[in-house]
């Protein structure tokens, strides 16, 4: 059995930034402060968690209280919403990724689980656009994981007390901190570039690199031949 598990941002949903924005905008809005960046390299982790935590210390010169997290989450959902309303196309799925998981799902030689840089509740919501079914599956969240290792081996633990020992896990993602934390983990990568920059990822040496999941034999492939 090959546990595969994806990134959500760029991988399964493809947002073109409007989420990016909706954050910045939440916290604007809840704390009445400039947000100073939506390019998540300026950051120590990739995560939602460390982002807003970073930004937060940085601008009040303490921790956030649990009850103002909590106060930007419930926000930045509802910007999340907002803006879906207004544009149908702002959170699309990847070509091919709901109909991939559902018959990865039902074959025996494989296993899903999500590991994302984003918190449960607003990661939930972008599924919930494009019909995936997160319910029953390992996921590891940003929410209580402050670096990306912390949500893939989240996943991890969680697909092997679910499914047992797998023979290999692979993970599927879309960035270069995708491509840094998998190496660093030595967990092989499968590469999501939905504009068709395929170089992004192969003159970095990854060898399969995907538009979406449209030709799922041709992924399938991938993730039985792909190795460290």
């Amino acid at each position: 059995m090959i546990f595969v598990i994806f990134d959500i941002d760029g991988t399964l949903v493809h947002s073109n930034k409007i989420d990016s924005q909706c954050f910045a905008d939440s916290y604007t809005t809840v704390f009445e402060r400039p947000f100073p960046s939506i390019d998540w390299r300026d950051y120590p982790h990739v995560t939602d968690d460390t982002i807003f935590g970073t930004v937060f210390k940085n601008q009040f010169s303490r921790s956030p209280l649990d009850s103002e997290k909590q106060a930007f989450k419930d926000h930045f959902v509802a910007n999340i919403l907002t803006a879906r309303q207004r544009d149908p196309s702002a959170f699309n799925e990847v070509p091919g990724a709901r109909p991939m998981m559902e018959a990865l799902s039902k074959d025996d030689r494989y296993r899903v689980g999500i590991a994302t840089g984003g918190w449960q509740a607003p990661a939930q919501v972008k599924l919930n656009f494009v019909g995936i079914d997160f319910a029953e599956i390992p996921a590891g969240y940003a929410d209580g994981n402050p670096t990306r290792p912390d949500i893939i081996n989240t996943a991890i633990n969680q697909g092997k007390a679910l499914y047992g020992e797998p023979t290999k896990i692979v993970y599927v993602g879309d960035a270069i901190w995708d491509l840094t934390t998998c190496r660093e983990m030595k967990i092989p990568l499968i590469g999501i570039r939905v504009r068709g920059d395929l170089d992004f990822f192969k003159e970095k040496g990854l060898e399969y690199v995907f538009t979406g999941y449209e030709d799922l034999s041709a992924f399938q492939r991938a993730v039985e031949k792909i190795s460290i």
